[in-house]
């Protein structure tokens, strides 16, 4: 790399770490702690890049990027920000940043965006203006520092001022509206309706009308698109076709994999490819389980702020709420929050309270279990995910492949063999496999072998 790096943080260790990882890749640094000194930094002409923290001692480094986009035309920006919410993403992207990083920031990966970003400038564009303070939704709880939020919040910031109609599937609870609204109200269409529509509000042939009449080119939610029956998505196809004067921007919502819907017909395709240009996909809790702490901690602060006592989670409490299932997502941890702070008899809030308020709720299961009708491919998926994730910024030992296989054939032919009663043939019949192939994969894999009942 060849330039000169701004850098604006009141962490001593991370200017500390970043002044040494830069000038070893051969830049010129110049750090700070103070977003006074970097404005004259960059008032005088210094820098080719900044790499910027939101929340300084003197000021929010979000709100300086306007004047240096206006000061320093094409100078790009890096923020980064231990504040993990959807609303950083969106603030840096709309005061036109070069990119985004939470904190903690994977050091290689922040090294490989300063380097694009000193090689391909982009022409800096007026900055879009930030809506005043009290018509943000300060207190959404869309928090989460870990990669699959992160990519969300990203996804959202890039097309909250597209006309994409947007499909946003996920579990109920993961806070699918709560994503819609967002990208309503920080998008240009802030100042038009937000609404929101069931299928019985286009149940009758007048329904689509009515709609477009409200939302006067705002924006239009359609929950749970996979629920409504295939004469009103005709209408909602119709309505899509022929939104009048004011077009507004079509959202949907959906809990369930819409490629199921397709195959059986209950979803018509040309509502699908209508609604889908572009798809978020919001994680589930439990596959955001590094998240528990920060929501809970979210809870806790609103419930206080409400006028509730002061309440914190014991370590052992944090560590149940990590371990359980959460089959109702965030909007069930949030309700079980809100009675542990009514309930709890002190300041900390123990295991045993919130093993009583979790017991009357549908059972623990392993965190990285599955519902009974996810689909196989999903399942493996989260695991293969949680066990990339499990090696940090490393990758795993050569042999990956192999070693994923031989996890997922034993079980198939220990279980094929009993299902069979140990018999090799009707075993590799069922398998659809070669007897000889499949007497070298019990060889090969040390299977046992013995005469078991048939499985009903």
């Amino acid at each position: 790399m060849d330039g000169t790096v701004l850098v604006a943080d009141d962490d001593r260790t991370i200017r500390t770490v970043l002044t040494q990882a830069l000038t070893r890749a051969g830049c010129k640094v110049h750090a700070t702690s103070s977003l006074t000194t970097l404005m004259r930094w960059v008032g005088e002409g210094k820098g080719d890049v900044v790499i910027s923290d939101v929340m300084m001692p003197d000021g929010n480094g979000l709100e300086m990027l306007p004047k240096i986009a206006q000061d320093r035309p094409g100078l790009p920006v890096i923020v980064i920000s231990a504040q993990n919410t959807i609303m950083t993403a969106i603030q840096a992207a709309e005061a036109e940043a070069y990119d985004y990083l939470p904190k903690p920031f994977d050091l290689p990966d922040l090294m490989k965006r300063t380097a694009r970003a000193l090689e391909q400038r982009r022409r800096a564009a007026p900055a879009v203006p930030l809506p005043q303070e009290n018509d943000r939704p300060d207190d959404l709880p869309l928090v989460g520092r870990t990669p699959a939020m992160q990519a969300l919040y990203r996804l959202v910031a890039k097309v909250m001022n597209t006309d994409l109609p947007v499909l946003i599937a996920g579990e109920s609870g993961t806070g699918k509206s709560l994503i819609a609204r967002a990208i309503h109200d920080f998008s240009d269409r802030r100042n038009l309706p937000f609404v929101t529509v069931t299928a019985s509000d286009l149940q009758d042939i007048e329904g689509p009308a009515r709609v477009l009449a409200r939302v006067k080119g705002g924006s239009l939610l359609i929950d749970e698109i996979g629920d409504i029956d295939p004469e009103v998505q005709a209408r909602i196809v119709r309505m899509m076709d022929s939104p009048g004067d004011h077009v507004p921007r079509f959202m949907a919502t959906s809990q369930g994999d819409l490629s199921d819907a397709l195959e059986s017909g209950n979803m018509r395709q040309d509502l699908y490819y209508r609604l889908s240009g572009a798809t978020l996909q919001v994680p589930s809790l439990r596959e955001r389980v590094e998240d528990i702490p920060l929501l809970a901690e979210h809870f806790l602060n609103r419930a206080e702020r409400d006028g509730a006592p002061k309440r914190l989670l014991s370590k052992d409490a944090l560590e149940l709420m990590r371990a359980y299932s959460w089959p109702g997502n965030v909007r069930q941890l949030e309700n079980a929050i809100k009675r542990l702070v009514l309930t709890s008899r002190s300041d900390e809030i123990s295991r045993p309270e919130v093993e009583a308020v979790l017991g009357n709720q549908p059972e623990m299961e392993p965190v990285l279990g599955g519902g009974d009708t996810e689909k196989l491919s999903a399942s493996v998926m989260r695991h293969l995910r949680r066990y990339f994730d499990l090696h940090g910024n490393m990758l795993p030992p050569p042999g990956l492949y192999g070693r994923i296989l031989k996890e997922v054939e034993q079980p198939l032919i220990e279980i094929a063999l009993e299902a069979t009663g140990g018999n090799q043939a009707k075993c590799a019949d069922l398998l659809g496999i070669n007897r000889n192939t499949l007497r070298k994969k019990i060889t090969d894999l040390d299977i046992r072998v013995t005469r078991r009942r048939k499985l009903m």
